[in-house]
């Protein structure tokens, strides 16, 4: 026997009173009787008040972190805990990262972004920094698994608490009666047990719970009082057949590992943690061994985290070819910080690319090595491991040779940016899946001459702005920046701008080259406008302020990523139709993009500049989507669906609000009234202060 620990103080922290006679109160129950027996001094927090929970984390030696989900203060809770230096164990009995608590997204198509994305990536990382994290089944590891990856591998498996001494198996089963414990609702498998007892209207159905179902009850079911568990052992006992049929993916099943062991023939589905175990269905000694094992195990593995003298040294993920072999040029950029996480646990990373992109790449990617995929595809046996992002969503499904999953599609509401950083994640504890920030690329910080970029095309046609109204656009700018030079991105499937201008454009260059040259133009642009296509992907990597204008695909996961950018979607609000590649190719009114009128694109490009460029030299600018009705003594400015009614002191005032909206130029600033006036109008988003770029 191991010499006990002199630092033997442990904090229970759960958000429920541990008398409730549920699996995870009974399970803290046996854990707590059995550790004071060994000599641990044991304290449990429940998590009703911060300030105290903080003070006995700190005066703790290792904090054993049940549920939280209950808390009112959770997130400042685990950030607290994971910011501490002091050592803790993560014991999971839901799926307490999912919003529902019952990951149904992964039974049910139909559900769909059901997480809360920060609670998502914060339980990430407090199963990453735990010193142990803890599960109820194989089943219920797996499914953290397909989510975290490598975040909760160093794990221990504990089946349910099951009083095992309490079992009263009997020879004798009447097969008659079907009980079913707890209220009869649809995530406990309420409707398959109201299903089956239709199908057999001979046999007689228990419910030991209230009727939780929208539904007609036949009269073979009937509902009584809950019984304790001493009476469910006992009544099992006796019960020869038992439905278990969840609808949700079960962590445990304590209830259905009763009736295991007692008996039972189940009739069952694949959704209950339980019978993930080895020994399910034919070694119930074997499940009993396990079962009483578990307390033992638990604080064996506690005893050893005590005396842990120093931490393992970091695996690293050896030499890594990555692959991004299908998607467009912007889901290219998408998945660059997660290529970056990879090369911070690697040895080194070879990034692999088409050919006619690894001059561009080589040139602007600093944390790894940038080969051409055609070349990387022959010397394969020369990597550690290959992984190959294929493209989120996963369109051509996983067959990819290499391809790497994305298991939060669907569930977890964020940009592609981060879901490709997620999947990354999975592949090493010590990735940390939060967004670094900006940029990707280095800009030019003091370019030879001022000039903004424009790009007109995309690779898909059906989805760009009309080219007359880019060229009104670029007329207008002109007159406000006319200091300002302008660069069109002319790619050789684009249309051709130069005949959509009423005048001679001397102060517009064309880049006409390939990705190199779009590149030095974006190095060292002020700013960006274009299409939902690759380049305003190639602006968001240099950091460039933005505007994206987006028609029948809305920006969702693939908006312009730019620290500065306002995303224009012009069907929102405008057409109910549900695009897809077919229906935008019949598409005859393209209202969805045609509605978005240069004023709009202006009133963004205004809110962008405002925040990019704080401490340049200002210009006031009226918003250009204002309209102003003039009264003799008031005026009423429309804007945004709002309305502000702003009523007249005297004439003087009068001719200085006009004039302040018309042209604010050849107002007076000096005016204090005026000038309070200005910032409140500024707040409110009537007026904008730009720079002036002289």
């Amino acid at each position: 026997m191991s010499k006990q620990i002199s630092l033997n103080s442990i904090l229970f922290l759960h958000d429920t009173n541990i008398n409730t006679p549920r699996g995870a109160e009974l399970t803290i129950k046996e854990l707590v009787e059995l550790g004071k027996n060994k000599g641990f001094s044991i304290s449990i927090n429940l998590l009703t008040d911060f300030e105290s929970a903080k003070n006995e984390v700190l005066n703790s030696n290792l904090v054993v972190l049940n549920s939280t989900s209950r808390c009112n203060f959770e997130f400042e809770l685990l950030q607290f805990l994971i910011a501490s230096a002091i050592p803790y164990i993560k014991v999971e009995y839901d799926y307490n990262f999912c919003v529902r608590r019952n990951i149904l997204c992964t039974v049910d198509r139909n559900v769909q972004s059901c997480c809360n994305t920060d609670k998502f990536h914060l339980y990430r990382k407090l199963f990453a920094h735990s010193k142990l994290n803890i599960f109820q089944s194989p089943k219920h590891y797996e499914a953290h698994f397909d989510f975290y990856g490598e975040a909760v591998s160093h794990h221990l498996i504990m089946p349910p608490t099951v009083q095992t001494d309490h079992l009263k198996p009997s020879t004798l089963k009447q097969d008659h009666t079907i009980p079913f414990f707890g209220d009869l609702n649809y995530l406990k498998g309420g409707n398959a047990y109201v299903d089956f007892a239709r199908e057999h209207p001979e046999l007689k159905f228990k419910v030991y719970g209230e009727n939780r179902l929208r539904r007609e009850i036949p009269k073979n079911i009937t509902f009584h009082s809950p019984v304790a568990n001493t009476e469910v052992l006992e009544i099992l006992g006796k019960t020869k057949y038992f439905i278990c049929q969840p609808i949700w993916p079960e962590p445990s099943g304590r209830l259905a590992a009763e009736a295991f062991l007692s008996g039972c023939e189940m009739i069952t589905n694949d959704r209950i943690g339980t019978f993930s175990f080895e020994f399910y269905p034919h070694d119930k000694e074997q499940a009993i061994k396990e079962i009483k094992q578990a307390p033992e195990n638990f604080w064996n593995a506690v005893t050893e985290i005590l005396n842990e003298q120093k931490k393992p040294h970091k695996k690293l993920l050896g030499k890594v070819l990555v692959y991004k072999s299908y998607g467009g040029l912007g889901d290219i950029f998408f998945a660059i910080p997660a290529i970056n996480k990879i090369a911070e646990v690697s040895e080194k990373v070879d990034f692999a690319v088409a050919p006619r992109l690894v001059s561009f790449f080589k040139k602007h990617l600093d944390q790894v090595t940038v080969v051409d995929e055609t070349i990387a595809r022959a010397t394969e046996s020369n990597y550690d491991n290959i992984y190959e992002l294929g493209n989120y969503p996963a369109f051509r499904g996983y067959d990819l040779p290499h391809a790497l999953k994305y298991p939060t599609h669907k569930k977890v509401k964020q940009h592609a940016i981060q879901h490709y950083i997620d999947t990354a994640a999975k592949l090493h504890k010590d990735i940390d899946n939060h967004l670094e920030g900006y940029p990707y690329f280095k800009r030019i910080s003091n370019p030879k001459e001022k000039y903004y970029v424009v790009h007109h095309g995309a690779g898909f046609l059906l989805k760009i702005w009309p080219t007359e109204k880019y060229a009104a656009l670029i007329e207008r700018l002109h007159e406000i920046f006319p200091h300002v030079k302008c660069k069109i991105i002319q790619g050789p499937d684009d249309p051709d701008i130069k005949s959509y201008f009423t005048n001679e454009m001397r102060h517009i260059d064309y880049v006409t080259g390939g990705m190199e040259d779009v590149g030095d133009a974006m190095a060292g642009a002020l700013f960006h406008i274009g299409n939902d296509a690759g380049i305003t992907h190639v602006a968001g990597a240099f950091n460039v302020p933005s505007v994206g204008i987006y028609g029948p695909t809305g920006p969702g996961s693939w908006g312009s990523f730019a620290e500065h950018n306002e995303l224009i979607w012009g069907k929102k609000g405008v057409c109910e139709i549900r695009c897809n590649y077919d229906v935008i190719l019949n598409c005859e009114h393209r209202i969805c993009l045609n509605s978005v009128t240069v004023e709009r694109v202006m009133e963004a490009l205004y809110k962008v500049l405002q925040k990019a460029y704080p401490s340049a030299k200002k210009l006031v600018k009226a918003n250009p989507m204002l309209n102003i009705q003039y009264g003799k003594n008031d005026c009423i400015i429309n804007l945004g669906g709002n309305e502000f009614l702003i009523e007249y002191q005297d004439k003087k005032m009068k001719n200085q609000l006009e004039l302040l909206f018309e042209n604010p130029k050849n107002i007076d600033t000096s005016n204090h009234d005026l000038q309070l006036a200005i910032s409140l109008f500024i707040q409110q988003n009537i007026l904008f202060e730009v720079p002036e770029f002289s």
